[in-house]
């Protein structure tokens, strides 16, 4: 007999005590028989999306780069600290809280950007949306997102958000996008370095999928009014004629396909060229190779809102940030997809960090529990963001389960705390770790 997640949807976290409450509300519903639908612990979690996800949408959500070196790295670096409790401290009142620029977050975690969330659920950002505002932490809207910017802010009142950058190859759409996240009330941008190239995937590759050629994920983008016109210089254009590729039945199937995720009315989709060019436009667009510290200067000048860059591993890389003025910087590999063999985000964080001075630390990239939640602020992160776990989550019970694998993992991240004899996030530190 199973039992959906005990807390009400809108229950708020608790300031102190999460952990204690959650497992007790589990204890109790265990009394009756009923066990939760989402799974506790990572390893049962990733199994479960697994099964229920179709062979394409789980090669894409959880492959990584070449032999998946990297991803291995970076489950592997978390082994190599160990956490020290201490005790007779008096934990019994605890506070998560932390402040990032200007707000003051339940926990410091916030949910990573993941691009095309459809392939996970038909509500994709939405439902991820609906259970961020629900727990307080904040959601960082996808460059690659399967629903607009626009409507992913309208379900979440005011609870906070940020814009994840993908910097392409026009600079006007660039100035739209931002535009777009200052309106849409974004606290931060974010602008992901590390992919100004598609990794090698094996996993999409040997599968011949690629879900932005099929029209998913590109809804900043279809929804934007300097793309769309792009898109019609382009119909016009000698650029744009007969497609160059095989008729065949699955040709037509991804026709429709990217005539469905297009804006607008299905049939005059269907017998325009605009789905299948708002395609070929984006593959020509969507990240510039060619980007320099000189781009980071222009964005400074596009924008007042704090500016973060994603794919710092580099302690020289955070030193260049922070005299360029930027305000923080994102500890990450992407999770392990671009790079075969490269240095794990945890193996980089406290050099990276040291070097970055005053500038925020935002850490990604193996996260699974609580414990790591810990072990990443004790080496030098402010924030910690959680990636494929709540796509799991949302791929087996929608925005319920995305809330679950938050509240589950804020609730370790808070007995992981009390239990080493610490009440506070400003009481982790290096001292609470020792290297193994």
């Amino acid at each position: 007999m199973t039992a959906h997640d005990p807390a009400s949807p809108h229950d708020a976290l608790p300031p102190h005590g999460a952990g204690r409450e959650r497992q007790n509300r589990i204890y109790r519903d265990g009394v009756s028989g009923l066990v939760p639908n989402i799974p506790t612990d990572p390893q049962t979690l990733e199994k479960a999306a697994a099964d229920a996800l179709p062979e394409k949408a789980c090669a894409y959500l959880a492959g990584g780069a070449g032999s998946e070196a990297t991803m291995r790295a970076n489950r592997a670096a978390f082994e190599s600290w160990s956490i020290v409790p201490r005790v007779l401290r008096n934990v019994a009142e605890r506070d998560l809280s932390t402040e990032i620029f200007g707000r003051r977050l339940p926990a410091p975690l916030a949910l990573a950007p993941i691009g095309v969330l459809e392939l996970a659920h038909e509500e994709a950002d939405l439902a991820v949306a609906r259970a961020a505002a629900a727990t307080g932490v904040p959601f960082i809207f996808s460059n690659q997102a399967s629903v607009p910017m626009e409507d992913t802010a309208d379900v979440m009142g005011d609870a906070p958000r940020w814009f994840q950058l993908y910097w392409s190859t026009n600079d006007d759409l660039v100035a739209s996008f931002v535009e777009r996240a200052e309106k849409c009330g974004a606290d931060a941008i974010t602008v992901t370095l590390d992919t100004t190239m598609l990794g090698w995937r094996p996993r999409d590759l040997n599968l011949g999928s690629l879900p932005f050629s099929q029209g998913q994920g590109i809804a900043q983008y279809t929804s934007d009014p300097v793309f769309a016109r792009m898109v019609k210089q382009r119909i016009v254009s000698e650029r744009v004629g007969k497609p160059d590729v095989k008729i065949t039945r699955s040709t037509v199937k991804t026709l429709i396909n990217m005539t469905h995720h297009y804006p607008g009315k299905f049939l005059p989709n269907l017998l325009s060229a605009q789905p299948r060019t708002a395609v070929e436009t984006f593959l020509e667009t969507y990240s510039r190779p060619s980007l320099t510290w000189d781009d980071i200067a222009k964005l400074r000048e596009m924008t007042k809102l704090p500016i973060l860059l994603k794919g710092v591993l580099h302690p020289d890389d955070a030193r260049q940030a922070a005299d360029l003025g930027v305000d923080g910087i994102v500890v990450s590999n992407h999770g392990g997809r671009q790079v075969d063999g490269s240095v794990a985000s945890l193996a980089a964080l406290p050099d990276v960090a040291a070097a970055a001075g005053g500038l925020t630390v935002v850490f990604d990239s193996g996260i699974r529990t609580g414990a790591d939640v810990f072990k990443a602020l004790a080496l030098g992160a402010d924030l910690v963001l959680i990636g494929r776990p709540y796509v799991w989550g949302l791929a087996l019970e929608g925005e319920r389960g995305v809330e679950d694998v938050i509240r589950n993992l804020i609730a370790e991240f808070d007995l992981t705390v009390g239990l080493s004899g610490l009440r506070s996030v400003e009481q982790i530190t290096t001292d609470a770790l020792r290297a193994n």
